[in-house]
């Protein structure tokens, strides 16, 4: 499990700054390098983002501790 959690926070940060770039300056950083927003492969980047992003309350309890 420690992979997966590995996996999932690095996604998550992943997300996070791709939300600072879009915030600062209103471009889409997973967009830009998978050749815009509605592309399959940004796409699958957003789902897994979003997925991370669920499976990282798990981790709540791992540092609540």
């Amino acid at each position: 499990m420690k992979t997966l959690d590995l996996l999932a926070l690095i996604l998550i940060i992943v997300g996070g700054v791709n939300w600072l770039l879009v915030g600062l300056f209103k471009w889409d950083l997973v967009g830009g390098i998978f050749g815009g927003m509605d592309s399959v492969f940004a796409r699958i980047v957003y789902i897994l983002v979003g997925l991370a992003a669920i499976y990282s309350f798990k981790l709540l309890s791992k540092v609540s501790k």
